[in-house]
């Protein structure tokens, strides 16, 4: 349910994630963000308040940390998926380049 919900938001970055403007990483930090600084009107949102604390000092360094053992497992799921995201975009790019060097060598 929560992935699913950051699996949209990473989908409404497509663009950025495809030309590497931006890492997955980067947007969960983003989402978190966002999700973090309103009053929760779901239960995704609900289940983020209560489970993941988000602190980010003067310099715009920030942590994400699980508030309990099932917040902590929550925190490595978004990260693993973020990570998988990223290598399913490089792998498209690879494909692409390789594809287009082919075309050029022929």
């Amino acid at each position: 349910m929560i992935l699913a919900e950051f699996a949209k938001y990473l989908q409404n970055h497509n663009e950025e994630l495809i030309t590497h403007k931006v890492k997955p990483l980067e947007l969960l930090h983003k989402w978190l963000f966002e999700v973090i600084n309103k009053n929760p009107k779901n239960n995704v949102e609900k289940i983020v308040h209560k489970e993941i604390l988000y602190a980010q000092n003067n310099q715009g360094e920030y942590t994400i940390i699980g508030k309990s053992d099932s917040g902590r497992k929550l925190v490595t799921s978004l990260i693993n998926f973020c990570k998988s995201y990223e290598n399913y975009n490089h792998a498209k790019w690879m494909e692409t380049i390789e594809k287009n060097f082919h075309k050029n060598t022929q």
